[in-house]
């Protein structure tokens, strides 16, 4: 799987603090050992910095950039920068998303607040539609592109909170419309679902009222193959599959990583 002569765009490239590593720097630093030049983009910089260093210190090259999804003119820059730094950009990463917990409040439908659902919807949906539309030009003229969205298992499992479940089940809908219509002009584009997985934002998010031992082994507990969450390695593998010539002939793909959860 040889990513040599590629620039990749890792939006979501930093990670909260936990005892793990996130999806985003696991991808990052996977496609720079496969040969990428990675721009890894986060909304803390210091956190894009830590991946970035990580990449260099492997060997790989790397740049940190910041940026809020939030911000068009953000994301407009991003890919800038990424072009004029490396020569192009023949990946894009969307790795970005929230879920309850994270500063905001999701909801069953009958008490979900409408500005928390807007934010929900711009986060993890608006964001990786404005980042597309930025990237997909430059694809466009070189002839050739990949876009790998992060989605999640929530979008086709039963989820309580409207938000999440919604905006994930967006993403898919949207990695399929980019696959439809952009085939033509060689640009790829499949969304990975992850189900549980071993990452600061799936578990330290939720220590409080258990322990974060008590947490993991109830999570284990759900997972078919091997009672065993995966790990953010797991979705960077499949990342960087999806981002090589060997899936060349697969777009509109919506791609499981979850242990056999969804078939269970």
């Amino acid at each position: 799987m040889n990513l040599d002569q590629r620039t990749a765009l890792i939006v979501g490239g930093g990670q909260t603090p936990g005892a793990t590593i996130g999806n985003g720097r696991a991808t990052a630093i996977a496609f720079a050992k496969a040969g990428a030049k990675v721009a890894v983009a986060d909304r803390k910089l210091e956190s894009a910095e830590e991946t970035a260093q990580q990449v260099i210190d492997s060997g790989g090259q790397a740049i940190a950039l910041q940026l809020d999804v939030l911000s068009e003119e953000a994301i407009q820059q991003a890919v800038s920068t990424t072009c004029s730094t490396f020569g192009g950009l023949d990946i894009l990463h969307n790795n970005v998303g929230v879920a309850a917990g994270a500063g905001h409040r999701d909801a069953r439908i009958e008490q979900i607040e409408a500005e928390d659902f807007s934010f929900l919807v711009d986060v993890n949906l608006r964001g990786m539609v404005l980042t597309s539309k930025h990237a997909l030009p430059i694809m466009r003229e070189a002839g050739r592109g990949v876009i790998i969205n992060i989605s999640s298992l929530a979008a086709l499992k039963p989820y309580p909170l409207v938000g999440y479940k919604t905006t994930k089940a967006g993403v898919i809908a949207f990695t399929q419309q980019i696959a439809a219509n952009y085939a033509r002009h060689g640009i790829r584009a499949n969304v990975i679902l992850p189900g549980l997985m071993e990452t600061p934002m799936a578990v330290e998010g939720q220590v409080g009222k258990k322990s974060r031992d008590e947490i993991v082994a109830e999570r284990d507990a759900q997972v078919p193959l091997g009672n065993k969450m995966g790990s953010a390695w797991d979705v960077a593998n499949a990342a960087l599959f999806l981002a090589s010539d060997l899936a060349q002939y697969i777009t509109g793909a919506v791609l499981p990583v979850d242990g056999g959860l969804s078939v269970s």
